[in-house]
């Protein structure tokens, strides 16, 4: 039991006597229980921070939707990133067969020099030679077998950094992009 004590012993060594005070006792049992039960109630309903990321949007599953055409996207606007095997990207500009002026196939990294300045590059020029600031880049990126998900993740940040205002993460390969995907898996 705990317990709390006040007053003095009485004794001392003065020359008069004192008569001795009773000492008053106060039972800190209910304090203490009392305190481990709010923190119990605060430490369960306290929500901690909660982590950020990204909204995703994945499209619903639907029948129907496997009927309908592939959208085509103007080529102008289109640039496809290849994730690849120890940390390389192999990126181009407009269809693979017929790329857009300096969009030929180029392999980069993760660098502030490296895919971050194309796509910075490519986010003011695109809607430029549009003409519609509305009508902004769109990226494909493809992920391969050998590449990490800390590579997507890369890329994900790099699409938030250079404020890309339309991206997707696509599994399908045409044989072309094969070809370039196992150049970087080397």
């Amino acid at each position: 039991m705990a317990e709390l004590n006040t007053g003095d012993d009485g004794g001392g060594k003065g020359g008069k006597v004192r008569s001795k005070k009773q000492n008053s006792k106060v039972d800190l049992t209910a304090m203490v229980d009392l305190a481990f039960l709010l923190i119990t109630f605060f430490m369960l309903t306290t929500s901690l921070s909660k982590p950020q990321s990204m909204p995703l949007g994945l499209p619903a599953k639907d029948d129907t939707l496997t009927k309908i055409k592939p959208l085509k996207t103007d080529q102008r606007r289109t640039v496809t990133i290849i994730l690849g095997a120890k940390d390389q990207v192999k990126w181009y500009h407009g269809l693979l067969d017929a790329p857009e002026v300096g969009g030929a196939p180029t392999t980069t990294d993760y660098t502030k020099d490296g895919i971050r300045k194309e796509l910075l590059k490519r986010v003011q020029s695109i809607p430029e030679v549009m003409g519609d600031k509305d009508k902004g880049m769109i990226v494909i990126i493809k992920p391969t077998k050998k590449s990490t998900y800390k590579n997507l993740v890369d890329i994900l940040d790099e699409m938030a950094i250079c404020k890309v205002p339309t991206y997707a993460i696509v599994n399908e390969f045409s044989p072309e992009e094969n070809k370039l995907a196992e150049e970087i898996n080397k």
